[in-house]
Formats: C-alpha cells, sequence, structure tokens
C-alpha cells in the first residue's frame, strides 16, 4: 500500500477543496465571529498546521470562506438570469432569501457584510462592496435598457435593494416571515405598477 501523496498548497488541490468544503459546513453552522482553528481543524478532521500551510493563515482560510459563500451567491444570481423585470425578479429574489434552507448561508453573508464595513484590512475587505455590485447588476439587467442607463433607474435599484437587504435583515432577527414578506410584497406591487 503506497503512502498518501503530501498535502499541497496548491489552489485547485483536492484536499484543499475538501477542507474548504467541511470549514464551510462548519462556519454555516457556527459562524465566524471568534472562529478558532483549533475546534474548526478538529470538526472537520484536520489540524490548525495543515490549515495554514493549505491556506497560508487564518485571515486566507477567512479569505477562502467568504469566496465559497459568495461562489453559492452567484450560483444563485445566475440561476435567476432568465427572470422577466424587475418586480419579478425581486420576488423571486425574496423567495430564495426567506426560504428557510438558506438562513444560515445569509447569516454568515449579514456577518461577512458587517465586518466588511470596518473598513479595516484583512479577509472582509470589499466583501460588502462586491456583493452590493453583484446584485445591482443583476437587478439592472432586469430593467429596461432604456431606463438602466437614468438615474431614476440607478435610484429604482438601489432602493430596491434596500428594501431586500433590509427585510433580510429584519426576517433574520425576528423569523417573522409573514410580516417581513406582506411588506416586501407590498414595496414590490408598487414597483410593478411603475414598470
Amino acid at each position: 500500500m503506497s503512502a498518501a501523496p503530501p498535502e499541497t498548497g496548491e489552489p485547485g488541490s483536492a484536499r484543499k477543496r475538501e477542507l474548504l468544503e467541511a470549514a464551510y459546513r462548519y462556519v454555516l453552522s457556527n459562524g465566524l465571529a471568534g472562529m478558532s482553528l483549533r475546534p474548526l481543524a478538529k470538526a472537520i478532521g484536520s489540524s490548525p498546521r495543515v490549515l495554514l500551510f493549505l491556506f497560508g493563515s487564518k485571515d486566507g482560510l477567512i479569505r477562502a470562506l467568504l469566496a465559497r459563500a459568495r461562489e453559492d451567491e452567484l450560483g444563485y444570481l445566475e440561476a435567476l438570469r432568465d427572470s422577466r423585470g424587475l418586480a419579478a425578479t425581486a420576488m423571486e429574489i425574496w423567495s430564495w432569501l426567506a426560504a428557510p434552507p438558506h438562513r444560515a448561508l445569509l447569516a454568515l453573508w449579514v456577518e461577512g457584510y458587517a465586518r466588511s464595513l470596518l473598513g479595516q484590512p484583512g479577509p472582509w475587505a470589499e466583501f460588502g462592496r462586491d456583493t452590493v455590485r453583484d446584485w445591482l447588476e443583476l437587478l439592472a439587467a432586469r430593467q429596461p435598457a432604456a431606463r438602466r442607463v437614468t438615474q431614476a433607474g440607478q435610484d429604482e435599484r438601489t432602493l430596491l435593494l434596500a428594501v431586500l437587504r433590509g427585510a433580510l435583515l429584519d426576517l433574520l432577527a425576528t423569523g417573522d416571515a409573514g410580516r417581513v414578506t406582506r411588506a416586501v410584497e407590498r414595496h414590490l406591487n408598487d414597483l410593478d405598477r411603475q414598470e
């Protein structure tokens, strides 16, 4: 029986991808706040030394985890590319945001977003800015071309994103999906009448 190949820190290494997926499942359940390498490594069947070797540092691992969460977000956004109209797209987005199976991912997103607002260099840098850009690009693509390039069109999608983000925060804090969904639907009905 031959010995297992040594661990490598190559970006595409199978072991690195395997540990990243395991660490991602761990942080979806436990969050990133106060994450310590020793309990994480134990939970995913590795060691702090191996994680540091593969990801370069704890910050490198956090950056990889945030990128992995963003990958899930972008995958969802790509699935929405066929939606028609801004209000219809927003309703699809809200349905996905409000679905209980996505709560762990969204709580992780909120944590990364909030930490990025501190403006300190490190793994959180630009996370909030990048995610706002991702969502605004999707919303812009759902507007008529003539409206998309106007200040009114930019204001419309900025307000819509703020409504969705605020509703998400409220939902995560209270769990009151009925109340929050009614408010989102009211805003979207008003938006739909304007389209």
